[in-house]
């Protein structure tokens, strides 16, 4: 009998370190949400490794451009993308997780400007610099009434705004803050938020469709976030980052 209780957990075992997978996560730089200088990764990355931690899974995470990365994603050459925008195009070629974090979306403009955001007719007549590959509102995105010129990164998009190339850019309130903060401090001298947003945007963790383990991913990141919401996690990392827990 004895030996056959060894057995048991002996095979639980071999059977935990069998499911214990690891997840090939991938995603641009995205400060403070996704940050290669940071040794944790940054927020979203902190989030993603302990809600997998509670499943047994541990998370690689590679950084490429933001086009590859999505278009990694939705072909199964990676597992997930820890950071993504929801939308009805996105939505059939990825499988979406439980929202964990939002992101404030904000115009910049220089100082002097008395740009106030009150609806998208507020942007006639002006250029606004965009994030190639970004998803934004589909009022912003159709309208006609003002111009889009993309660049490849927010930090490109503040220094056109600096030059007078463009008349506003746009990003996560969190992100523009650490994007002047890590880069060019003395531009809060020279540029600053307008009032009002374009839109909260919740994050999520997505899987490709076509990835054939991509309800496994989604799943289980769901359950651990559940659980890293229920022991004080999450919160912790929120704190850790100087952002809102709801």
């Amino acid at each position: 009998m004895k030996r056959l209780g060894w057995l048991f957990v002996f095979l639980l075992c071999c059977a935990s370190i069998v499911s214990a997978k690891t997840i090939v996560a991938v995603s641009d730089p995205f400060p403070p949400f996704v940050d290669p200088s940071n040794p944790s990764g940054g927020l979203a990355i902190e989030v993603i490794r302990a809600a997998y931690k509670t499943q047994g899974h541990e998370v690689k995470v590679e950084y490429v451009p933001w086009a590859r990365a999505e278009a990694g994603v939705a072909s199964g050459i990676y597992d997930i993308l820890p950071n993504m925008w929801f939308s009805e195009a996105r939505s059939k070629n990825f499988l979406f997780s439980t929202a964990y974090v939002n992101n404030t979306i904000r115009f910049v403009k220089r100082k002097g400007d008395p740009f106030v955001f009150q609806g998208i007719e507020s942007l006639k007549g002006k250029t606004v610099g965009v994030t190639r590959g970004y998803t934004y509102s589909d009022a912003f995105k159709n309208s006609t009434l003002f111009r889009r010129e993309d660049a490849n990164g927010l930090l490109i998009n503040l220094k056109k705004l600096q030059a007078k190339r463009i008349d506003l850019t746009l990003d996560d309130e969190a992100v523009v803050n650490d994007t002047i903060s890590r880069n060019n401090p003395k531009l809060l001298s020279e540029i600053e938020m307008a009032e009002g947003h374009l839109s909260v945007n919740p994050l999520y963790v997505v899987s490709g469709i076509k990835n054939p383990n991509h309800k496994e991913w989604i799943e289980s990141f769901n359950a651990g976030l559940k659980v890293i919401k229920e022991n004080g996690v999450l919160a912790d990392i929120f704190k850790k980052y100087g952002l809102p827990y709801k």
